[in-house]
């Protein structure tokens, strides 16, 4: 699983500016106002050598004056809590003020509180000079061991910042890393809350494993389930289901979210539960992107079809329609109708999920790869847009979970997205692939005596 890496501090120290560089985006608003940033956000930050899932909280006042800076602060408790590591923004223009004292002795107590006790990294923002260093000096008072001084907005102190972010979570990550079965298949269940996913697993496994209730939010952590069936060893994780970031205003939804998502890191494939009985929503678009990105093999499951059958106008054909349109990102994946109450259906789940788990695995021999570029080339040459002829030598599989091909080229820059996808549809309709996402990369091939360094 991906390590959790939380930002929090007092308004306007610049957390989101730190956000959106270490992520290399601009996902978080940013402002010169304090308290703009209300809500969590989360993203994905990689320094090429270290992945992590970051999150962005408000500003963390210890006393507010509403019930806005009061939810901003359960927020941000939250995230402490989920947090594998937290970097603690101070501002050095603004200097050391009572409310980073106070902010600091509650960190030490929360980080206390979360089970893997994370350590806490002291990030003195706005320093974009030597000199302002030297008066960030002062926070060392605020008792902390790691202070590190950096500039957000201008990225000074980045490649330290990653350098220690590392180093604090090599304990955390080897001590969370467990020994799984590889020759098991690992299988979480995600979806909107209240639709049907401890049911759909209490059937499976074939007894009443989890608690089931008809109120959303009731299963608040992941919780697994090993079966062996016909000698194959599944493992099934129930997750919370997660809602529209809008919605989640309570500390254990928040907390229960950000697991589910860091689920996908530890599985093979997503079983994506979707409600049969309305419209594929906006959310389950979020979840279906954020799997194929990850790389997970996915089942889609329109569950309470039982509830849809009496309805004439809304039918396999209307919901495929939806899914198209909703869904375009996984048109490669697979789907079942199903009714995890009545169980109709759901004993095609296991033979789908292996089928995929197979297809996730597939590995294509080098050979048999250089004979199915040289076909593709002659059905569809490259487009020449580019100042220099565009020329594919060979193809290879570099990696399987997910299949990932690499393409060596002259000008690897000079082929279109559009034929990267045409030659991802032709390994799709040679090979398979079915319910995995596969990768397509176009790379440099080096001439006869060049510097594999250039």
């Amino acid at each position: 699983m991906l390590p959790v890496v939380a930002i929090v501090g007092r308004p306007n120290v610049g957390k989101s500016t730190l956000f959106n560089r270490l992520t290399r985006t601009r996902a978080a608003l940013v402002d010169d106002r304090p308290g703009v940033t209300r809500d969590r956000h989360y993203g994905v930050a990689s320094d090429g050598a270290l992945e992590i899932i970051l999150i962005d909280t408000g500003g963390f006042e210890l006393n507010p004056d509403d019930s806005l800076f009061s939810s901003v602060r359960v927020q941000a408790e939250a995230a402490i809590q989920e947090a594998d590591l937290i970097l603690f923004v101070v501002d050095q223009k603004a200097g050391r003020t009572p409310t980073d004292d106070q902010t600091a002795s509650v960190l030490r107590k929360a980080a206390s509180r979360n089970s893997k006790n994370p350590p806490v990294l002291l990030i003195v923002n706005k320093c974009d000079n030597d000199k302002a260093e030297i008066h960030a000096a002062d926070f060392w008072g605020l008792g902390l061991d790691n202070m590190l001084c950096i500039s957000a907005e201008h990225g000074r102190g980045s490649f330290d910042l990653w350098s220690l972010i590392g180093e604090n979570l090599a304990n955390s990550m080897a001590t969370e890393a467990e020994e799984e079965d590889e020759n098991e298949i690992r299988i979480a269940v995600l979806g909107r809350p209240n639709i049907g996913k401890s049911t759909l697993i209490n059937r499976l496994v074939g007894e009443e494993r989890h608690v089931v209730h008809d109120a959303p939010g009731t299963t608040m952590d992941s919780i697994d389930s090993v079966v062996e069936i016909d000698g194959q060893t599944y493992r099934f994780i129930d997750t919370a289901g997660v809602r529209r970031r809008a919605k989640i205003d309570d500390r254990l939804e928040i907390f229960a979210a950000t697991r589910a998502i860091r689920c996908i890191e530890r599985c093979h494939i997503i079983l994506l539960v979707v409600d049969a009985t309305e419209p594929v929503s906006h959310q389950d678009a979020r979840l279906a992107a954020l799997i194929e990105d990850r790389g997970r093999g996915v089942l889609i499951l329109f569950n309470k079809w039982d509830k849809v059958a009496p309805d004439p106008e809304r039918n396999v054909r209307v919901v495929d329609d939806e899914r198209d349109q909703r869904l375009p990102h996984l048109k490669w994946a697979r789907a079942l109708y199903i009714s995890a109450l009545t169980g109709k259906g759901c004993r095609l789940i296991i033979p789908e999920t292996t089928k995929i788990y197979a297809e996730f695995n597939k590995r294509i021999k080098t050979a048999e790869l250089n004979n199915f570029l040289e076909a593709a080339i002659d059905a569809n040459s490259v487009p020449q847009h580019h100042h220099r002829p565009v020329k594919l030598n060979y193809m290879t599989q570099t990696r399987v979970r997910p299949p990932t091909f690499a393409v060596w080229a002259n000008t690897p820059d000079g082929v279109p997205e559009a034929y990267r996808r045409y030659l991802e549809n032709r390994l799709r309709s040679t090979y398979g692939f079915g319910g995995t996402p596969i990768r397509v990369q176009f790379r440099q091939k080096r001439r006869i005596g060049q510097d594999p360094g250039q």
